[in-house]
């Protein structure tokens, strides 16, 4: 009788946010449903997010089951201040990469997992792109917050460029000339509803 060939092992995704809570845990929800449908994550936190995952875990064996949670260091001392998100993402930019890369290299060695096939980060950490790129991985970008953020932020050369947003004076004038909806617009829209007990009134039938 031919001996039977090894099972193939699952897709192994390495899963990296960008270490804040807003970030987080769409990234998490997102790993559990790559898992359901036979994914192998490991999810990489800073250490600083890490520990605090853990100690919010009612069990917290972090190396069983298929989604495993693993840490590396984000560059800054343990009091640094974390909600400094410019001095946060300077240190993780110079940091991260090669301990990224290290542990992409060590868990793709572990057979009980099998390689590490693709990454998953966020649009914002593109170095976490670079490193899986250099290591032949396929890569995709996640994005946490709204599409109509993400689509502002793509525009906002654009909107720059037509002179919509500058730090010139007449901001308001421009704004006002190109029809858009400002943030005082809505709130007077909102305040002339309220105030139109016709309105008002069918709203509470």
């Amino acid at each position: 009788m031919g001996s039977s060939s090894p099972p193939t092992p699952p897709p192994h995704a390495v899963v990296i946010p960008y270490p804040a809570q807003g970030h987080v845990i769409p990234l998490m929800e997102l790993s559990h449903c790559l898992v359901d449908r036979g994914f192998s994550i490991t999810f990489v936190n800073t250490h600083f997010d890490h520990a605090r995952l853990l100690a919010s875990l009612p069990d917290p064996r972090a190396e069983t089951g298929p989604l495993r949670l693993v840490s590396i260091p984000d560059g800054l001392e343990p009091g640094a201040n974390r909600n400094d998100l410019g001095r946060l993402t300077l240190a993780i930019e110079e940091h991260m990469p090669g301990h990224l890369e290290e542990l992409i290299q060590a868990v793709s060695a572990e057979p009980e997992r099998g390689p590490v096939t693709c990454v998953i980060t966020e649009q914002c950490m593109p170095w976490a792109l670079d490193v899986a790129k250099k290591m032949g991985l396929r890569a995709a970008a996640f994005w946490p917050a709204s599409a109509a953020t993400l689509v502002m932020n793509f525009n906002i050369p654009n909107m720059i460029n037509d002179g919509t947003i500058d730090t010139n004076e007449g901001f308001e004038e421009r704004v006002a000339a190109k029809g858009i909806v400002t943030k005082e617009k809505i709130k007077a829209k909102v305040e002339a509803l309220l105030d139109d007990g016709e309105v008002v009134g069918r709203a509470l039938e």
